[in-house]
Order: structure tokens, then C-alpha cells, then sequence
């Protein structure tokens, strides 16, 4: 091993690692800029207001907003800085691995569309719809950060299951109703009392039939996550099922609450976590060996048989 690779190696794992603590972290002080009604406490894009890129003194907008939404900026910068070493290690490293750079490369991507995303966010005047895509290309964000950091203590072969069949599909199925648990779980805050701004339109849907739904699709996890309990057990999988079940719990108290600020930012903070749990159990159900390269000469005598 390079001294190169020695130094790459540890590093990249540790970006991986910073990449999902930023990717879901965004995700939180998004939140924190909703419920305290600092959505547009920057009203321009990429400046915080016209002439300045940090806050200034404002007669329109208050110095608290400005700075809550100027801190969710500035940690959008530095998930831009971590994804761009990611990609730039991965590249760096010998030998190349294929895998791992479009992994990082994808992080590096995603957070391009997000700058344009949340861009468009704000001049759209934080419409519901806009927010939801903005969280959810988060979360997505996430699972890719998992993948990533997983890539790098596996080989680039073909992935082979260590699970059967049916604990697969399974696995799947569960990924796809997870994303649908957190879109609904959007548009039940699009509904509620946190717009991130008063002058926000919000969904026009009952919040009760839309918590209803939001519920329903918990459930539905949650019997898949039981089921998944009859081919796995393994750390992952208790991992996902503390997370789950506390986050429904959480979700519960801020019902019959009233949806109180700080647990909005903490069910924010659950969500992100069952996303990683959920990878985390994915990528364990599977391993990837280090693909073979014979030596030349051994290579020939194989094509001349």
C-alpha cells in the first residue's frame, strides 16, 4: 500500500461519515428555519438580501431570521466542501475504484440540484410543494452517503445476498414505503402551524387526514419490519427497529400536543436517522469481494486453452 493510499484510505471513511452527519444535519436546521419562521429571513438567492451575502441590518426583516437562515445557508456550503473532497479522494486514490467515485460523485451532484432546489425555494416564497422536494432530495442524499461509506470496506465484485429471497423483495418493498412514510410525513407539516413564513400558502388538507395516512404507512412498516425480524436479526436490524419505534412515538406526542417546535426539529432528526438505519441494514444483507485481476502471463496461458 502507497503512502498515498495509507493517508486516502481513512480519510475517505471519514468524509463518508461527515457526509451523512451533513446531508441529515441540513435536513435539521431546515426545520429549525421553519418553525421559527425564518424562511425568507434571506429573501434573495444566492444573497441574503440585495447587496449582501451576509445578513445586514434590514427594516423588513428581523436579525434573528436573518441569521437562522443565513446558518442553514452556511452549512449547505460546508456539505459542498465535504462532498467535494469525497469526490476528489476518491479520485486520488490507487487504484481507482469505479464504484466509490460515482458514489461520491453523486453526492457532489445532488448537491448541485440542491443549491437550485432551494434556490427556487425561495423564490417561490417557500410554497409547500417546493420545501417537500428540498427535503426529500435530502434524504436520498442520505442513503447515497450510506452506500458511500459502505463502498469503502467492500470489494467492486458482483454483490451476493446473505439473506434469502424473500427477505430481499422484502427489503425493497420496505425501502419504497420508508420514502412514502416521508413524503407524507412533508405534507403533514405543509398542512400544520409551520410554514417557515406567515405569508406562506399552505396545503389545504386536513392535518388529521393527513397524519391518518402518515400513520397508516408507519404501520404498514413497521409489519414489514416485524416480518424482516423472521429472516434477520442482526444488529441493523435492531438498530432500524429502535429508530422506528421511537420515531412513532415522538410523532404520537406531537400529535396530542400540538405540535410543539422542538419536536418538530427532533422528528426531523428521527427521520434522517431511519433513513440511515434503513441503508445500514440494506447494505449488510449483501457483500461485495474484491474482484481478481490475474497476473499477464497467467492471463495469456488461459486464452490460449
Amino acid at each position: 500500500m502507497s503512502r498515498l493510499t495509507a493517508f486516502i484510505v481513512p480519510l475517505q471513511r471519514a468524509l463518508a461519515i461527515a457526509a451523512i452527519i451533513a446531508q441529515g444535519g441540513i435536513a435539521v436546521t431546515g426545520s429549525i428555519v421553519r418553525v421559527t419562521g425564518s424562511g425568507l429571513g434571506c429573501p434573495t438567492w444566492p444573497e441574503c438580501v440585495p447587496g449582501s451575502i451576509v445578513p445586514v441590518e434590514h427594516p423588513d426583516v428581523a436579525a434573528l431570521h436573518q441569521w437562522v437562515e443565513f446558518g442553514n445557508r452556511t452549512l449547505f456550503g460546508v456539505i459542498g466542501i465535504i462532498t467535494g473532497l469525497c469526490l476528489v479522494a476518491a479520485v486520488l486514490n490507487k487504484p481507482r475504484r469505479r464504484r466509490v467515485i460515482t458514489l461520491a460523485a453523486i453526492q457532489v451532484g445532488g448537491v448541485l440540484a440542491q443549491a437550485v432546489i432551494g434556490g427556487a425555494t425561495v423564490r417561490l416564497g417557500l410554497v409547500w410543494w417546493s420545501v417537500s422536494v428540498h427535503f426529500m432530495v435530502s434524504m436520498v442524499l442520505v442513503w447515497f452517503a450510506v452506500l458511500l461509506l459502505r463502498s469503502l470496506s467492500e470489494g467492486d465484485g458482483p454483490a451476493r445476498w446473505l439473506v434469502p429471497a424473500g427477505a430481499r423483495g422484502l427489503q425493497i418493498v420496505m425501502a419504497v414505503v420508508m420514502y412514502a412514510l416521508l413524503i407524507a410525513g412533508t405534507f403533514v407539516t405543509a398542512a400544520g402551524p409551520h410554514a417557515g413564513d406567515s405569508k406562506t400558502p399552505r396545503l389545504d388538507v386536513p392535518v388529521p387526514t393527513l397524519a391518518q395516512i402518515h400513520a397508516d404507512l408507519l404501520f404498514l412498516f413497521l409489519g414489514m419490519l416485524i416480518a424482516m425480524g423472521f429472516f434477520v436479526r442482526t444488529k441493523a436490524y435492531w438498530v432500524l427497529v429502535g429508530v422506528v419505534v421511537a420515531q412513532g412515538a415522538l410523532g404520537m406526542v406531537q400529535y396530542f400536543t400540538g405540535v410543539p417546535e422542538v419536536l418538530v426539529s427532533l422528528h426531523v432528526l428521527g427521520a434522517g436517522a431511519a433513513v440511515v438505519a434503513t441503508a445500514m441494514l440494506w447494505t449488510s444483507s449483501r457483500e461485495r469481494t474484491h474482484e481478481v485481476e490475474l497476473p499477464a502471463s497467467e492471463d495469456q496461458a488461459l486464452s490460449k486453452a
